[in-house]
């Protein structure tokens, strides 16, 4: 084993000791005196009004992640964009096939009506 995999495995191991040390020590220190009044629904001060549970529509959820999707394709294409000049034209291909995938999706999302807030 090199000394690249000791040290990163060190660092996993240390990494996984220390949070589960904080998850340990606050749980032993943090005051704990659960009551009904703690339990409930805090919202400002006053009485809450209704159910804590209230149901979304999904489309919320398709659009967060539809955002998320593009989101992630800018993290993708900036450094390509960056570097384009010293990459080949296999590269231009794979990006043009990574876009060509999303631009796909996009349509597709759009089609299915995940796009519109009706």
């Amino acid at each position: 084993m090199s000394l690249d995999h000791l040290i990163l495995g060190m660092f996993a191991v240390i990494g996984v000791l220390f949070v589960a040390a904080t998850v340990t020590v606050s749980n032993l220190l943090s005051p704990s005196a659960p009551s009904k009044e703690k339990a409930t629904t805090y919202e400002c001060g006053s009485t809450p009004i209704g159910p804590p549970w209230v149901q979304f529509r999904v489309g919320y959820y398709v659009y967060a992640l539809l955002f998320v999707v593009f989101d992630i394709e800018t993290v993708f294409l900036y450094p390509w964009a960056v570097a384009f000049g010293r990459m080949g034209v296999f590269i231009l291909v794979e990006m043009i096939v990574f876009v060509g995938i999303l631009v796909f999706g996009l349509a597709y999302a759009w089609k299915e009506g995940a796009l519109s807030w009706r």
